[in-house]
């Protein structure tokens, strides 16, 4: 599948991989420039390939509260939450960005192998309630703007209010002749903004951000870089640190399962004889040049104890970071363990995450 923008990353040279089903960036000249673009500057990414599916109507706050693990009743307009939509045994089917736009109407994100999924399930979930899902994937563009600068760009061509755009809470507002939704949540560790559009103006919104951000050293940015700069920021991936077989718990992100909101949600029983797991998800820093790999087995002296989830060499940091599933015993900082690297036995060190923080 193509999004909206394929034809603008073909006029940009970029090299395409194959993610989720989709043919998507993943870098244009040199993921290195692009991260350190991200991290000092800016980057421009295009994320047309998550879903976007909206629930409208007066019990749309009780079908999200009963679907997810989250108290999204809570979340009051403007503002946007963090949460998972887990199977009835607890293990997490996506993790999701879902944004209250009014009261009665909100809008889930969810990841783009999963989106269709996704939509189902809260169709499914949904159909007690006196609530709408309609999924909007196929008729909207998501393009983000990431990095220190990002806000100086997107100020120059919308005249939102950006002080007043917190973090994880999204905006209606105009980009010259562009209805958007722009929202300030993000996946690098840095600050940026994503802006909602219908999929037809995609390539012209793209063209006036690049535009702006030419004189802040705005980049185009691909799915490689989104890789690291994530994974410094601490950030999970769906397939990698979470999937069906694990719960919000295994990964270190029970917070997000509100055990306390009025009623009862998909899962509540099994989640709740899960928050004790017996593997958890920790950092891990190395030394040298050679970086853990998704899939490398992480050993304390010659005993398989747990596998790498994802590792590169910090671009950022100038040394190796990693995120693995070990045993519980294993997860205090300055722990040290080693990683089976092609064969090689390097040492690494268990670390408090996230990796990178800015500022």
């Amino acid at each position: 599948m193509h999004t909206a923008l394929h034809g603008v990353h073909k006029g940009l040279g970029a090299l395409f991989t194959d993610f989720a089903g989709w043919e998507m960036p993943v870098r244009y000249s040199s993921e290195l420039a692009e991260h350190r673009a991200v991290r000092e500057a800016a980057g421009l990414f295009d994320l047309s390939h998550m879903g976007e599916i909206e629930l409208t109507g007066p019990q749309a706050a009780q079908a999200l509260d009963y679907a997810l693990v989250g108290a999204l009743s809570a979340v009051k307009p403007g503002r946007a939450r963090y949460t998972m939509i887990c199977a009835p045994d607890g293990g997490v089917l996506d993790d999701l960005v879902v944004y209250r736009l009014a009261e009665e109407k909100f809008l889930v994100v969810a990841n783009a192998g999963n989106a269709p999924a996704v939509a189902a399930e809260l169709t499914a979930r949904a159909s007690g309630f006196d609530a709408e899902v309609t999924d909007r994937s196929a008729g909207t563009a998501l393009v983000a703007v990431q990095g220190p600068h990002s806000a100086a760009i997107v100020g120059t061509v919308t005249g939102a209010d950006l002080a007043e755009l917190k973090y994880y809470a999204s905006m209606p507002a105009r980009v010259r002749e562009h209805e958007v939704l722009l929202a300030r949540t993000g996946y690098t560790g840095e600050d940026g903004f994503e802006l909602y559009v219908p999929a037809a103006e995609a390539s012209d919104l793209w063209r006036i951000l690049s535009e702006a951000g030419a004189a802040h050293g705005l980049l185009p940015a691909g799915l490689a870089c989104r890789d690291t700069l994530r994974l410094e920021a601490g950030m999970p991936l769906y397939g990698n640190e979470l999937n069906r077989e694990l719960s919000p718990f295994d990964a270190g992100l029970g917070r997000v399962v509100k055990f306390d909101k009025p009623g009862d949600f998909v899962g509540r029983d099994a989640l709740a004889a899960r928050t004790e797991p017996e593997k958890i998800l920790v950092g891990l820093r190395g030394s040298g040049r050679r970086a853990p790999r998704h899939g490398y087995r992480v050993l304390d002296g010659n005993r398989e104890i747990g596998e790498i989830t994802s590792g590169a060499l910090s671009p950022t940091l100038g040394h190796p970071i990693a995120m693995a599933y070990v045993p519980a015993g294993y997860g205090e900082a300055g722990t040290s363990l080693s990683v089976d690297i092609r064969g090689r036995i390097e040492p690494v060190e268990v670390v408090s995450m996230p990796f990178y923080r800015r500022g």
